[in-house]
């Protein structure tokens, strides 16, 4: 059976410093993202066991603890991506006009996807994503690693509110952590997302 593996971080953890430290990025790769790597293959191989054994009788859970491990896994490894020690500044061409179009402008966009990053109640998400249905953009807020979202989405740009992704160097002002992530984004990544999605 395939396994899914922790992947590579396309810079060194003290690439996104002063807005992220060293310390936070790494502990975020190699423990918590690691974590969730594991715990997929974990519930991937007990699910397996169940089925050889014909028992069922913890299915909801095991089905349950693999979503919320794969969505970390897929997530991380998105957030990773969308960052860049070179990111900031605005999109251009067609992410940026699909921004205007579905959004009014890129002012009244950022305002949303900060304050769905901000205002999630614990830890979880907040997303810009594509909705194929509608052929639009949407800003979604994720609980956790899961839930709240369009069945259909495909998240472009995310944003990780959750605690350890800035604590030990934010505290519990998560607003001017969420402001620096801006600094980072890696339009480029996200407009080869928005491409994908928008020809799938």
């Amino acid at each position: 059976m395939a396994r899914y593996s922790l992947p590579d971080m396309p810079y060194d953890y003290a690439a996104l410093e002063p807005a992220i430290t060293g310390e936070i990025l790494e502990l975020h790769h190699a423990r918590h993202h690691a974590a969730y790597v594991k715990g997929a293959n974990d519930s991937l191989e007990r699910l397996a066991e169940a089925r050889d054994k014909g028992d069922y009788s913890a299915l909801v859970g095991l089905e349950k603890t693999y979503a919320f491990n794969l969505s970390g896994h897929v997530l991380h490894s998105i957030f990773w991506r969308n960052l860049s020690p070179d990111g900031g500044d605005r999109p251009d061409g067609a992410l940026a006009d699909a921004i205007t179009e579905h959004f009014g402008s890129f002012d009244a966009f950022k305002a949303q996807l900060t304050a769905a990053t901000t205002g999630v109640q614990g830890s979880g998400w907040g997303v810009l994503a594509w909705e194929p249905l509608g052929r639009r953009l949407v800003v979604e807020q994720i609980y956790d690693h899961h839930g709240n979202v369009g069945m259909n989405t495909t998240p472009l740009l995310v944003f990780d509110a959750w605690e350890h992704a800035y604590y030990l160097q934010y505290r519990n002002v998560r607003p001017d952590y969420v402001e620096r992530l801006w600094d980072l984004v890696d339009w480029a990544d996200v407009a080869a997302r928005h491409t994908a999605a928008t020809s799938a």
